[in-house]
């Protein structure tokens, strides 16, 4: 199965790499580094955007309560065939700069924590602004937003809206990445 991923992750990278941003899917050490910091006892929606094949999807769902909303947003209509094949119970959504709308059609008003696995750095400058917009607008104040990404760019781009509470560098990974876990303002 892994390996079957591993191939569609790479197939759907060839076919563009600026969506997909990697060729393989994150390593269970970046996924794990991603969870690790998340407060799951205090988490009743979450949403994780880029969920791609589900290497982090699986950890976010061996973390939650039944109770918890969960909100994965992919792009690619087979990887996210797939999720909702995988995880049933979650909502399978395609575009990210929709998720304040989508979060609303389930009645949350905003989200404890948003996980994002999405290329920013590969994006237009107005679409990298409007997901990030979202992001804000869908998350409560003192909400986590947990991203990784494979350079420091972002820095720049988050502390404005986000106190950045840690930056860690996975090596495990292919590339290896940085992981930001960021709090919301206000």
């Amino acid at each position: 199965m892994a390996f079957n991923q591993s191939l569609m992750f790479l197939h759907k990278f060839i076919q563009n790499p600026r969506r997909i941003g990697s060729v393989l899917p994150s390593s269970r050490f970046l996924a794990n580094k991603m969870v690790q910091s998340v407060l799951w006892n205090e988490v009743n929606s979450i949403a994780e955007l880029g969920s791609g094949t589900g290497a982090v999807t699986k950890f976010i769902k061996s973390s939650v309560s039944d109770s918890t909303k969960v909100f994965l947003f992919e792009m690619d209509e087979n990887m996210k065939g797939n999720l909702q094949k995988q995880y049933p119970n979650f909502v399978c959504h395609t575009n990210a700069c929709h998720i304040t709308n989508v979060i609303k059609q389930y009645g949350v008003e905003q989200l404890d924590c948003i996980i994002s696995g999405l290329p920013f750095f590969n994006f237009s400058l107005e679409l990298r602004e409007n997901v990030t917009n979202q992001i804000i607008k869908a998350l409560k104040p003192s909400g986590y937003f947990i991203a990784f990404q494979y350079s420091l760019q972002m820095k720049k781009h988050l502390v404005n809206s986000f106190d950045i509470e840690s930056i860690n560098f996975v090596p495990l990974n292919f590339p290896p990445a940085f992981v930001y876990i960021c709090r919301k303002k206000g």
